[in-house]
C-alpha cells in the first residue's frame, strides 16, 4: 500500500501536536527529532478498546483522533499518522506487518503490530506505537542500543525474520517482521481481533504508556510504574478520580469517561494478584 501523505495543513497540525517547531527536512536529524517528540507528546493507550469502541487501521481516522482530538492510541494509529507525516516531509517510508511475541504465539500473530521502514542514510526501523518502548529510530542491523532507560536490540530469527526486542526488568517484549510492505488485510484482521476478542490483552486490561525525558511511564490496570535509570517505582491507584487525574497529568490525556472502567480494572487486578500489594523498588 502506498502511504497517503498528510497535506500541508495536516502536517502543520501534526508538528504542532508533537511540539516540533523546526523546518522538517527528509534527513536523519529530522527523523530522530520527530520520533522523539512524538513518543513524548502522544501516549500509547487502549482506552477506546476498553470502552468497547471499534478501531481500524485507517490513517485518516487515526489523524482525527491523535491530532485533532489530542488523544493517544495504539500501533495502527501511532504509526499510521507518523508514516503519513514522514511521507509528507519527503521520506521514503513504508508500512510493515509484525508479530508481537511471535516466538510464543506463532505466525498467527503476524499483523498484530504495524511498524515502519524508513530509508534515510541507510535503513531504519521507526516505531512510535510499540507501547512507547522505542524513543528513537533503530538501525536495521544486528546490535543493541540504549534508549534511556531501556535497552533495545535487533537481531534475526532462525527462520530469517528480523526481531526487535526491548527489556524492562524481568519483562522482555519483542516482535518479528520482514523488511517488506505490509499485508494490509492481515493488519486489518488482527486489529479487529485485538479490539474485540476476550483473549486479547487489550480487551482484558487497560494499558497506557509514555516517555517523559529519560523516564518511562506505564499504567497497567491500576498499577502505575515510573521507570528511570535508578530503577522502577510502582504504586496502585485508589479511585476512579485518581485514574482520570493520572491520565490527565501523567499521560496528557483528558478522558473523563475512563472513570467508568475503574470497577472492571479493580476486578481484574484482584483476580490476578489478590491481596498482593504492588511492589516498590
Amino acid at each position: 500500500m502506498t502511504i497517503e501523505p498528510l497535506n500541508r495543513q495536516q502536517l502543520d497540525a501534526y508538528l504542532a501536536r508533537i511540539g516540533f517547531d523546526g523546518e522538517p527536512l527528509p534527513d536523519l536529524a529530522t527523523l530522530r527529532s520527530i520520533v522523539g517528540a512524538h513518543v513524548q507528546a502522544i501516549a500509547f493507550e487502549n482506552i477506546d478498546v476498553q470502552l468497547g469502541r471499534a478501531l481500524t487501521t485507517d490513517a485518516s481516522a487515526a489523524f482525527a483522533k491523535l491530532v485533532e482530538e489530542r488523544r493517544g492510541g495504539w500501533c495502527y494509529e501511532h504509526n499510521g499518522v507518523l508514516g503519513a507525516a514522514l511521507a509528507a516531509i519527503g521520506f521514503d517510508v513504508s508500512r510493515m506487518s509484525a508479530g508481537v511475541m511471535r516466538q510464543f504465539r506463532g505466525d498467527e500473530s503476524m499483523g498484530s503490530h504495524l511498524c515502519l521502514l524508513v530509508q534515510c542514510e541507510g535503513a531504519w526501523l521507526v516505531d512510535a506505537g510499540f507501547g512507547s518502548w522505542l524513543g528513537a529510530p533503530v538501525p536495521l542491523e544486528h546490535g543493541t542500543w540504549t534508549q534511556p532507560p531501556l535497552p533495545v536490540s535487533v537481531g534475526t530469527t532462525g527462520d530469517g525474520l528480523w526481531r526487535l526486542s526491548v527489556t524492562l526488568g524481568h519483562t522482555a517484549m519483542s516482535y518479528d517482521f520482514r523488511a517488506e510492505p505490509a499485508n494490509e488485510d492481515q493488519l486489518s484482521a488482527l486489529c479487529d481481533w485485538q479490539c474485540s476478542d476476550p483473549a486479547s490483552v487489550f480487551v482484558q486490561n487497560l494499558t497506557v504508556q509514555r516517555r517523559d525525558g529519560e523516564r518511562y511511564l506505564m499504567l497497567r490496570g491500576k498499577v502505575l510504574s515510573d521507570v528511570s535509570a535508578t530503577g522502577e517505582v510502582r504504586r496502585e491507584l485508589a479511585s476512579e478520580g485518581e485514574l482520570v487525574e493520572v491520565l490527565r497529568n501523567v499521560f496528557l490525556l483528558d478522558v473523563p469517561e475512563a472513570a467508568a472502567l475503574f470497577p472492571a480494572i479493580c476486578a481484574r487486578h484482584e483476580a490476578l494478584f489478590g491481596a498482593q500489594a504492588a511492589p516498590t523498588t
